[in-house]
């Protein structure tokens, strides 16, 4: 009897990065540890100190310390991401905190994709309606990507990140792809 070993795989393993003539990059971010955190005002201090990154009171709101993020989603909710080593850690210390929350392991369920360069806003808004010039530099949104959700963060007008569930990720990826080339061809 042969024993076939389980390799773990994402929705975009394989695929090669995105590259337009220098504008517009796009590739898998690195895989890393997703939480969904809910916790109301008065465990707020305690889950940051947990997750080692403050968790911003403002929905849109960004905190990045030491390879950890926590943007603020929701009233009372927050995607956290970290090292993937982490993960255990990190539901250990959450463990001990004393007021109610829910902190969800989501790592399984999405995937990253960070867009790089002068024409990463003009390859978003290829399928993204919001104004990305009005969100601040630092923060993020829930928002739809053609008909697909995701979480975007903005860290620079020029760098961006998507988290996608699996499910959509293939599709978020070739409408990328096509923005590419036709951005490429634009040169």
């Amino acid at each position: 009897m042969t024993t076939k070993s389980l390799i773990e795989r994402n929705a975009l393993s394989g695929l090669q990065p995105i590259d337009s003539a220098g504008r517009l990059r796009v590739a898998m971010a690195a895989d890393c540890a997703r939480f969904s955190l809910r916790v109301g005002e008065a465990g707020r201090a305690a889950a940051g100190q947990s997750l080692g990154c403050a968790l911003p009171p403002r929905i849109g709101g960004l905190d990045q310390r030491e390879g950890r993020s926590a943007l603020c989603v929701g009233p009372d909710e927050w995607l956290l991401l970290a090292p993937l080593a982490e993960a255990g850690v990190i539901e250990d210390r959450f463990q001990a905190i004393q007021t109610p929350h829910s902190l969800v392991d989501v790592s399984h369920r999405e995937v990253g994709i960070d867009i790089n360069g002068s024409a990463a806003a003009l390859a978003l808004n290829s399928a993204c309606a919001l104004d990305l010039d009005a969100i601040a530099p630092g923060s993020g949104t829930r928002t739809i990507f053609d008909k697909a959700p995701i979480v975007l963060i903005k860290y620079s007008p020029d760098r961006y990140r998507i988290e996608v569930w699996q499910s959509f990720a293939s599709h978020v990826w070739g409408l990328l792809a096509e923005a590419g080339r036709e951005i490429a061809l634009a040169i």
